[in-house]
């Protein structure tokens, strides 16, 4: 890849091998990288250790959302998932274990796929993206078996609630849905707009924000308990132990308190955050990942600051 591609490259997407040891990283070519954790994070590592094992075109467009189950990795792109073996992904052998597509409206229709999360409960993967709807992918069978509908404009995030079997939607209409139940309208930031980029849950609570401030909610009472004095949009949130981790508009990875108040901003190397993950999958190598405008890839061996970049 030359250096013009790499200029304007984004990274959008990210998940952690089964193992915890490898990181797979999307970004707006179509590309995925692997990239080695325990190499990176060796005492005896170079830049090279850096850099990824493997990189792969696996879709047309964008990928937008990378999720792991079962051995496998899940990738999203225009109007497509595909399934790769994490085994053989570590071997550099790359073949598509299967590639689906939702029903949609019309073959003519290619819309994007923004994101993918696992329920669990039912071997199932709930899909949201540019055609309004929210498909659901049976894992097992390979088949798609249900769509929600409801959003009057395209779907940006997803997320599920397994204990209660809920699936939880934001749009570009600026609504929250439950099982494509209406859940809240959000206002709209004047200077941003009404979209929902963001979208988390946790039990009982749910964190949501995009064009409309970052916002907790408790989902039984349907009711905000905290608003987060943030700046432009935020992409991407998750609980983490008794904070928020938030990333958006901006060059640091934000931690509130859940009572609302930004406890800290930690400075990050793109300009601009789309993603950012937290490997549980291994005690070895727990560390936070944050992607954004850039193909660089941040890597915090300690929340509080950077330790050092992966590079496509």
């Amino acid at each position: 890849m030359g250096p013009v591609e790499l200029l304007h490259m984004s990274v959008f997407s990210q998940s952690f091998s089964p193992c915890g040891r490898f990181l797979a990283a999307g970004n707006n070519y179509g590309q995925i990288a692997l990239f080695s954790l325990s190499a990176a994070l060796s005492p005896d590592a170079t830049t090279r250790s850096q850099k990824p094992v493997l990189t792969f075109t696996a879709h047309d467009g964008p990928v937008f959302s990378l999720v792991s189950a079962d051995g496998r990795l899940l990738s999203a792109g225009n109007g497509e998932v595909s399934a790769w073996s994490w085994s053989d992904l570590i071997k550099k052998n790359v073949r598509a274990l299967w590639t689906r597509r939702p029903k949609y409206k019309s073959s003519l229709e290619i819309p994007e796929i923004n994101s993918m999360v696992l329920q669990p409960r039912d071997n199932s993967l709930v899909i949201g993206g540019g055609d309004n709807n929210v498909h659901i992918l049976d894992l097992e069978h390979g088949v798609f078996k249900s769509v929600l509908q409801g959003h009057s404009d395209y779907v940006h995030c997803v997320s599920v609630r397994d204990r209660e079997s809920e699936i939880l939607s934001g749009g570009e209409d600026g609504a929250v849905r439950i099982n494509s139940r209406l859940c809240k309208v959000f206002c709209a930031r004047p200077q941003y707009g009404k979209w929902i980029s963001c979208l988390t849950t946790d039990s009982d609570w749910m964190l949501c924000g995009g064009g409309p401030s970052l916002s907790l909610w408790h989902l039984r009472s349907l009711s905000p308990t905290s608003t987060f004095p943030l700046t432009g949009c935020q992409r991407q949130a998750a609980f983490h132990q008794d904070m928020i981790l938030a990333v958006g508009d901006g060059a640091s990875v934000s931690h509130c308190l859940l009572a609302g108040e930004v406890k800290a901003q930690i400075p990050c190397s793109p300009q601009s955050l789309n993603t950012l993950q937290l490997n549980t999958n291994s005690s070895e190598h727990q560390v936070l990942t944050v992607g954004g405008s850039s193909s660089h890839i941040d890597v915090f061996t300690n929340l509080s600051y950077r330790a050092f970049s992966l590079s496509f």
